[in-house]
């Protein structure tokens, strides 16, 4: 299945009407957007990473990096492979010190959440995904 490069373009956190979201961007000349909603503390997480705010000590996202880098992985891509009933899934594509590839099932909010915290990561989504859901 082909997957299409995107960017994170934009996150909305809206405490009034408690709905958050996350939009994605196609890279390429057609610029297709996908609007994903997510919970508050990944909308926190994200922005807080986007913004380089950091805390004493590790906050969870902050601690999966760390951990990736202690077992010698590396995020290399995060997919939005999915979209079953109203629902979106992702994978982290991970790279081990040996140069086996993983994927790893995981909520695009999380997945986002690392992404924003691991240089040089990219961010696709399946070509089926975006062309069923892309505004």
């Amino acid at each position: 299945m082909p997957f299409v490069p995107c960017r994170l373009a934009n996150i909305v956190i809206d405490e009034v009407v408690d709905r958050h979201l996350v939009v994605l961007e196609e890279l390429a000349a057609a610029r297709r957007k996908l609007v994903i909603v997510i919970g508050l503390n990944e909308a926190l997480a994200i922005d807080r990473a986007v913004k380089g705010e950091t805390f004493a000590r590790p906050l969870t996202h902050d601690l999966t990096i760390a951990i990736l880098a202690a077992t010698r992985h590396q995020l290399r891509e995060v997919r939005i492979v999915e979209l079953r009933e109203q629902t979106f899934f992702a994978e982290l594509v991970l790279v081990a010190g040996d140069g086996a590839t993983r994927h790893i099932d995981a909520r695009p909010s999380d997945a986002l959440a690392l992404l924003v915290r691991q240089p040089g990561a990219q961010l696709s989504v399946n070509e089926v995904v975006l062309a069923e859901a892309a505004s």
